[in-house]
């Protein structure tokens, strides 16, 4: 598994455009795509997702695959990493770099919103077998610092455990792609 730390707010700033965040998500867990088929899943115009994909590029985040086109028209992108990770604390003496941090946050955060509405939307024709599968539960602890981070650890790894299961199945083997989503922070000041 590729990772790539994320530092540079120019970089955090490319990314933290929706469009460009789907893109990179979609290659990563589809495999290279061209702009057309990106711009079908997506629901944008190719050249649109075009144009993103050469801001992508510009950044680091996918690169072109020339070797799975069949003609000089026909453009595939790949992802470069599996995944990408930044820190908002690395962010705090660096003004410009905690607003490009925060804003890549956000789309992050929304993006995490939209894909669970889309199952509460989808729910019942996905069947009552996945939905009961599924989970979404919140608890409040009262932890320090320190046992917070300890407890990101904990869930990070129960996660990676669940990689090695999942890099195991194959299309039409019974799998579907499923999200594992894990949170948690500090809450705000009421």
């Amino acid at each position: 598994m590729t990772v790539r730390r994320l530092d540079d707010a120019a970089h955090m700033r490319a990314l933290a455009h929706p469009t460009r965040l789907r893109i990179v998500g979609l290659l990563r867990s589809g495999g290279p795509q061209t702009a057309a088929m990106l711009g079908d899943e997506i629901d944008e115009a190719p050249g649109t997702i075009s144009y993103h994909c050469k801001r992508l590029a510009d950044a680091d985040f996918i690169e072109p695959a020339p070797e799975l086109g069949s003609d000089r028209r026909e453009r595939w992108w790949r992802a470069t990493a599996d995944h990408t990770s930044w820190d908002l604390a690395d962010a705090f003496d660096d003004p410009e770099r905690m607003l490009a941090t925060t804003a890549l946050d956000h789309t992050v955060a929304d993006a995490y919103a939209a894909e669970y509405g889309r199952f509460i939307d989808q729910a019942p024709v996905l069947g009552r077998e996945w939905v009961a599968a599924s989970t979404s539960s919140d608890e409040v602890l009262r932890l320090t610092a320190e046992e917070l981070a300890g407890l990101g650890a904990e869930l990070r790894a129960v996660v990676e455990r669940w990689t090695a299961v999942s890099d195991a199945h194959t299309p039409g083997d019974g799998s579907e792609r499923v999200i594992a989503v894990t949170q948690s922070y500090r809450m705000g000041r009421a």
